[in-house]
């Protein structure tokens, strides 16, 4: 059995319910220009642009529901521990809501969150599920100070140092849906496998890191990752190769 299980996700995994991946062919990011919408001089440039493009993305996200993957994740959260006293610990490159609304816990967001405002005034962060706009006020110290809660280009991710710790205790380490070229996330399977960890990738095709892993599990997340979990529940490991 595993002690310590890490878990990444990136678009993939919410593909299949409906939300676009980065830059892609019919998704919001292709009708703005990436320097526009995700870094902080395009939002310097032109807040009101940058409010309106996650205005419409969080308004996308709630009609959009968890598929077969994100409930087995939830899943695997839940039973695994209970039954092995291990940790099950969950990282997310995604901004949606699919994992809260699956049932996971517990969540890391390191790129941010849609639903979630941050007041570059006070510092302070806090739900938010409507529209912004350049003038609207911070709940918490009144100034007109709100951008979206967002990782852009350029910005550390959340939450660093305890995402590396969680790395070099882990035993298993599970990355679905990326694509291997965003750091730091891409290098997480290298620092695991560096502490002995077990790697073990869910995508459509192998990503760019994909020979890092100790193997792959190919095609959609929905079908491939509850039959693992499954597995991974019953008999509290995992197979060693394929």
């Amino acid at each position: 059995m595993f002690n310590h299980i890490v878990i990444l996700t990136g678009a993939g995994i919410s593909a299949e319910s409906g939300i676009p991946v980065f830059r892609s062919e019919t998704g919001l990011w292709e009708q703005e220009r990436v320097e526009d919408v995700a870094t902080y001089e395009g939002f310097s440039r032109d807040p009101v642009k940058v409010h309106n493009f996650y205005n419409k993305m969080r308004q996308s996200i709630k009609t959009k529901v968890p598929n077969p993957a994100h409930l087995a994740l939830a899943r695997l959260q839940k039973e695994y521990p209970q039954k092995y006293g291990a940790t099950v610990d969950l990282v997310t490159q995604n901004i949606d809501d699919l994992h809260e609304k699956a049932g996971s816990t517990d969540i890391i967001h390191m790129h941010g969150e849609l639903n979630s405002i941050l007041c570059e005034h006070c510092g302070k962060r806090y739900p938010y599920f409507e529209d912004s706009t350049p003038k609207s006020e911070c709940k918490h110290c009144h100034h007109q100070s709100l951008r979206p809660d967002i990782v852009w280009f350029g910005e550390m991710p959340y939450q660093m140092e305890r995402i590396e710790k969680l790395l070099y205790r882990c035993d298993l380490f599970i990355a679905i849906g990326t694509s291997g070229v965003v750091y730091p996330a891409a290098g997480f399977c290298q620092v695991a496998s560096s502490v002995g960890a077990l790697c073990v990738e869910f995508n459509l095709e192998p990503s760019a890191v994909g020979s890092s892993f100790n193997y792959g599990l190919y095609g959609k997340a929905s079908v491939t990752l509850p039959q693992f979990v499954d597995e991974l529940i019953e008999k509290g490991t995992a197979k060693q190769s394929v």
